[in-house]
Order: structure tokens, then sequence, then C-alpha cells
């Protein structure tokens, strides 16, 4: 039953990728917005978003309802964009998207040292990996395989050929690939907003969450400096990358309290736009 209700879901989603593909970029994620906010509900659980915000004793003006509606509608903005990514890659879409930051990759790429990029699940984060990479700099970005075989085997290709040319699978396997990589001086890009079940608990928005400690253990293992990244929606169709300064962190620093300082960085970045992060992950699972 699993295999037919996830074949279904490939055939719609290739569809709307071909009528996306004909409409343009921004009817696309104009479209996408409408998708996710009264479609999304079906594929994506809006209780949870709500009980997530609930849980980490989110303030804002809005009401927890029209932020999970915001949320499920810039998840449909997301997967719209995804036919897209390739105009972005070429730069025909460059006037979509600015970089605060840049002179940070530069120097990264003239001192050919390898640093960890972190970020999270904003809007719309495919383009952070693809722009490091633009830069010149040789990354290798972890990535967790959709639960539909279908669809994940669509989804490698796009970022394989569109995104990042090095993508590391989670798991033990991939854990062999990223000590590998930075072995032939590659640095690594991760999303650290994502629950995981050999992480750690560490506290977030004051609550204990699982967490990985992956960016932590390279750091003290390879002396890597670490680089936070966030990207965010502008006037709907537009983004702004910002690239932080490399963070080097002392040798008396341990994992786990480097593991709290990254999540106190994941906090700020999901603050700022509240509703651009996408608040589905259940971080705090007990």
């Amino acid at each position: 039953m699993k295999k037919i209700i996830h074949f279904i879901q490939f055939i719609f989603i290739k569809v709307m990728f071909f009528i996306f593909q004909i409409i343009g970029y921004k009817l696309s994620s104009n479209l996408g917005y409408l998708i996710g906010k009264f479609i999304g509900p079906i594929f994506k659980s809006k209780k949870l978003i709500i009980e997530n915000l609930q849980t980490a004793k989110i303030i804002h003006k809005l009401s927890y309802n029209k932020l999970a509606t915001n949320v499920l509608g810039n998840y449909g903005r997301i997967f719209a964009e995804y036919t897209h990514l390739k105009n972005f890659r070429n730069d025909k879409l460059k006037k979509y998207i600015s970089i605060n930051g840049y002179q940070h990759l530069e120097k990264i790429k003239k001192s050919k040292k390898t640093v960890v990029f972190i970020s999270g699940h904003f809007n719309n984060f495919e383009l952070m990996a693809m722009q490091i990479e633009k830069s010149g700099i040789e990354v290798a970005a972890i990535y967790r395989p959709l639960n539909n075989p279908y669809l994940n085997q669509t989804m490698e290709n796009i970022r394989k050929k569109e995104i990042c040319r090095n993508q590391i699978k989670k798991g033990r396997a991939g854990s062999r690939e990223i000590i590998r990589n930075l072995n032939n001086g590659k640095s690594i890009a991760i999303m650290v907003d994502q629950r995981v079940r050999e992480g750690k608990k560490v506290p977030f928005f004051e609550t204990l969450a699982a967490t990985t400690t992956i960016p932590a253990q390279l750091i003290k293992k390879y002396n890597c400096e670490l680089v936070p990244i966030y990207i965010e929606r502008e006037k709907f169709n537009y983004f702004k990358m910002y690239i932080s300064e490399p963070i080097k962190f002392k040798k008396t620093k341990t994992i786990l309290e480097i593991t709290i300082f990254i999540n106190k960085i994941l906090e700020k970045m999901i603050l700022k736009n509240m509703d651009q992060w996408i608040w589905t992950h259940n971080r705090w699972k007990r």
C-alpha cells in the first residue's frame, strides 16, 4: 500500500514540476504558495507545526494558526521552485538573489581552509549550498534521503546536477564520506535543524531536543572553523543570503559546548523570520 501511495505522490509531483516549468519562476512560486496553503496540510501536519511553536514558546503578532499556514505556504514555494534551480545555477535568475558577506567566501577560497558551513531549512535552503559551490569553494553537502524512493531519485538528480555535485547521504557510510572529503580538502555543509536519533539532548528554545553533534566533532577533530549561513525570502520571490565570518573555537571548548552554541545560532536565525523555517521537523519528540 505504501508503494502505491509513494508512486501516486511521485506522479503528482512530476506533473506539477512540468506545469511549473511551463509557467515560469514567479508564477510557479506564487502557485506553490497556494498549493502549500491549501493542499499542504494533507502531507504535513499543521497540528505538529502549532505544537512545535507552542513548545518553543514563540511570541508573534500572528496567531499560531496563521504562522502554520504561512509555513506550509513557504513549503509550497520551495517545492515549486525546484524546477527553476537550474536557472539560479546558470545565473538566469541572478537578480532574485543577493549575498551579504560574500567576501567571507572569497577569503575561505583563497586560504584553502576546510570549514563547516551550518544552516537550517529556511527559504529556499537549496540555494545556499549552490552559492557556496558557485563561489569556487570545494564543498560536500550532507542530506537526508526522502522516504519516497521514487521521488528521492528525482531529487537526488536535481541536487547533484543543479545544487552541489558532492552529496553525502546521512548514515554510517556518510560518516566515512565526510572524513574522506575533509581529508581531500573539501569543506562540509550541513543542516543542523533536524532531529537525529544519534544526537545529544541539547537545549533548543529552552527545551531539550535531539541535536546532531557532527559539526562540533569535525571542529574538534579537524580544527575546522564554523561558518553559519542564513537565507531569507524578501517580497515573495527574492532572496537574501547571509554569510557569517568564520568562527574559530578555543581547543578547550567541548563538543557539547559547541553544539549548544550552534543551537543558539539556529534559534536566532529562526526568530528573524519565524514563518520561513520548516516547523514540521519533530525536534522535541520524546
